[in-house]
């Protein structure tokens, strides 16, 4: 199968996902400042979550320039990351409406964890369809990030009970840790 038609179902998905999300912002109830102030939450999860998309979005769109052929394997695990992220919208309306509430906090957090497992899952299923010396499998290395992500995601997960504004603050780190360009796929494509 030709990896095109894996990206533009990829962008499809991801661009009805940004979409339900703006569609669950609404206009104030009122004409003044403290209306408009009501729906800060609402505005900061959904601003959050957007950040998040963008990321899943340019990072998917780098990954995808590293793959030659596409099997069985890499369409299953597309789909799983496109699961847990067309989930993000539920999420976001949920932590918004509710003033970042423990347990919203806590399944936002556990979507976000799912997403950057299944992103994980794929980005092994490239490497592992690839080879151990494929363009995918140098520009990842180590991969600090992918390592690092998901034990803060869990350390934010387990501590909304005790201070929601904490994990909130983690899921921040982690987005702003990922919004910084990653140049390392770019590097070795223009290498080859």
């Amino acid at each position: 199968m030709n990896k095109n038609r894996l990206e533009a179902f990829s962008d499809g998905v991801l661009a009805i996902i940004i979409t339900i999300m703006v569609l669950e912002l609404k206009t104030p109830e009122g004409t003044n400042f403290n209306a408009l102030l009501k729906l800060f939450p609402i505005f900061i999860s959904y601003v959050l979550s957007f950040i998040y998309v963008g990321i899943y979005w340019n990072n998917h769109h780098h990954m995808m320039h590293t793959v030659k052929k596409v099997t069985g394997g890499i369409l299953w695990a597309n789909l799983h990351l496109l699961f847990w992220l067309s989930l993000i919208p539920f999420a976001t309306a949920w932590i918004g409406e509710h003033n970042f509430a423990p347990f919203p906090m806590f399944s936002y957090g556990f979507v976000l964890l799912m997403c950057g497992v299944a992103y994980n899952i794929l980005q092994n299923q490239i490497i592992k369809t690839q080879g151990e010396n494929s363009l995918l499998s140098k520009a990842v290395g180590k991969d600090f990030k992918g390592k690092i992500s998901p034990v803060l995601y869990l350390v934010a997960i387990l501590s909304t009970y005790y201070h929601e504004v904490f994990s909130g603050i983690i899921y921040i780190l982690v987005a702003l840790m990922w919004l910084i360009p990653d140049k390392r796929i770019e590097k070795i494509i223009d290498n080859e």
